[in-house]
């Protein structure tokens, strides 16, 4: 399976003030293309400064990021944008989701915003949020929603410009066992579904175990091993 992304002799380091933290320190790290990879380690390890660059929303300080062979950072901010909003779909701890809107319509808000067809936005946001048990629920708001049916929504929009990569960080961090195992295989049903590449950021060994690899990271630095390892 070809790589999608190829991490050389990434750093990332950090000054405040007179100090300098070094979270990354020289990572090099290939993810197949259709693959699904969690990273695990300890909070502070540098699993969501990681997932940020690898999402080009901020810039290593040394070292490359290659998408499809093409060194990632050589872009402009502008393409760099335009590069998040049509190659990479986003889901976080926290699902930052418009109160004011409906599921539907909070799904088809990154579609609207790249200003594509809005009636075939409204259908894809539709099926996937079909998909993913909410058919029944589009016309709701955020409010009226469980904790788990939010997140359901912010997959869905993070799906709805059908992106090459999802990134997810601690996605269900702040959701019960048995609503987190409902995210879970919700995740595994749509990568499955539509072979998009996954790399999540998890402390869920039991969502890791099911991943095809797993990157802990530890002071800087990333060990691959195999989730039967976990």
């Amino acid at each position: 399976m070809p790589a999608l992304i190829e991490i050389q002799g990434l750093c990332k380091t950090y000054r405040t003030g007179s100090n300098t933290v070094e979270v990354l320190k020289g990572i090099s790290l290939d993810i197949a293309e259709g693959a699904t990879t969690a990273l695990v380690g300890a909070s502070g390890a540098g699993k969501s400064t990681l997932l940020h660059i690898l999402g080009a929303l901020d810039r290593p300080s040394e070292g490359m990021v290659l998408f499809r062979g093409s060194d990632l950072f050589k872009r402009s901010d502008r393409e760099l944008a335009d590069f998040r909003s049509h190659s990479i779909g986003f889901v976080f701890q926290f699902h930052h989701l418009l109160p004011e809107f409906s599921a539907l319509e909070n799904v088809m808000m990154p579609a609207l915003i790249a200003r594509r067809n809005r009636g075939l936005a409204e259908q894809k946001a539709a099926e996937l949020l079909e998909e993913l048990g909410l058919g029944q629920r589009l016309t709701h708001r955020p409010g009226e929603l469980s904790g788990g049916e939010q997140q359901r929504v912010a997959i869905a929009r993070a799906l709805v410009m059908e992106p090459e990569l999802l990134l997810a960080d601690e996605p269900t961090g702040n959701l019960d066992m048995k609503t987190s195992d409902a995210i879970h295989c919700s995740l595994a049903r749509l990568q499955q579904k539509t072979g998009i590449t996954m790399v999540i950021v998890t402390h869920n060994e039991r969502l890791a175990a099911g991943m095809e690899q797993v990157v802990r990271l530890a002071d800087g630095l990333i060990h691959t091993c195999p989730p039967e390892a976990l």
